[in-house]
Parts: structure tokens; C-alpha cells; sequence
């Protein structure tokens, strides 16, 4: 058994690093063959100055089959925001909400303890968004079936 953690744990972008001012739909990740998985979402400093009317909400779905999207509830995670601050879920999967000032970059950590095989997570924007905000999201793939990971 090698115990290191580079061999024990697998990651993927789900939405690549990039500055964005539109919607983007994340790539979906596999989770087969690992028993947990993370969510580690980086927001740079906002184009614009957030508020009710242009917004970005970040969006976490769920799937069986990598086709059919349901959003998640909180029930399937355990959201941190920046400075340990516990998140909440919506109804419709919205995971983080930026409707303020974002003067400073934010990191949130969210925990996957639902039960389907593929995750992803998208950037809503609403409003109007003349530049653009940075936005990363990784999936790391945890305690794996077969180790090490290639």
C-alpha cells in the first residue's frame, strides 16, 4: 500500500480555471471506484460589483447516468465557505451565491456525501456582466476502490 496522498485521491476540473461573464456548464466527473469526493471552488475578485440584479450563483448537480441532472439538497453536502463559515443549499442546487461586493478572492470547500455516480457544477450568471469574474472548480476524488491511483 503506497501512502502517500498523490496516490490515494484523483482530481478533475469540472469548470476549468478562466475569467467568465456568461454561463458554463461544468464537465461532469466520474466518481466510480472512489467512496468520497470534494469540491474545491476558487472566485477571484468580481468584474463587477455583485447585487441582487447581476449576480452569479454557483449551481451543483448531481447524476446516475452522467445525462439526467438533478440539483443537490443540502442533504448530499457539507458546504465551508472562506473562514469556515458553514453554506446552505437552495432548492435548485445553488451552492454559493455572489449578490454582493466580491472585493477579495473566495475559496469554498464542499463535501459530496450524496449518492450518485457523476458531479458537476455550473456558473449562472443574471444580469449584465461587461467583465469578466475568475472562477475554478476541482473535483478530488477520495479513498479509492483500487490503489494507487494511476
Amino acid at each position: 500500500m503506497i501512502r502517500d496522498l498523490a496516490n490515494n485521491v484523483s482530481a478533475a476540473y469540472t469548470l476549468t480555471p478562466a475569467v467568465r461573464n456568461a454561463d458554463a456548464t461544468g464537465t461532469s466527473v466520474d466518481l466510480q471506484g472512489f467512496r468520497s469526493a470534494a469540491i474545491f471552488m476558487q472566485v477571484g475578485v468580481g468584474g463587477i460589483t455583485f447585487d441582487a440584479t447581476n449576480r452569479l450563483d454557483m449551481v451543483m448537480e448531481h447524476s446516475d447516468d452522467g445525462t439526467t441532472w438533478t440539483p443537490v439538497v443540502q442533504a448530499d453536502l457539507n458546504v465551508l465557505q472562506t473562514g469556515g463559515v458553514a453554506g446552505t443549499v437552495t432548492g435548485s442546487g445553488i451552492v454559493r451565491v455572489f449578490n454582493t461586493a466580491h472585493a477579495a478572492a473566495s475559496f469554498t470547500e464542499i463535501g459530496y456525501i450524496g449518492g450518485r455516480r457523476f458531479v458537476r457544477v455550473t456558473s449562472d450568471f443574471s444580469g449584465t456582466h461587461a467583465t469578466g469574474t475568475p472562477i475554478a472548480v476541482l473535483v478530488v476524488r477520495g479513498d479509492p476502490i483500487n490503489a494507487p491511483v494511476a
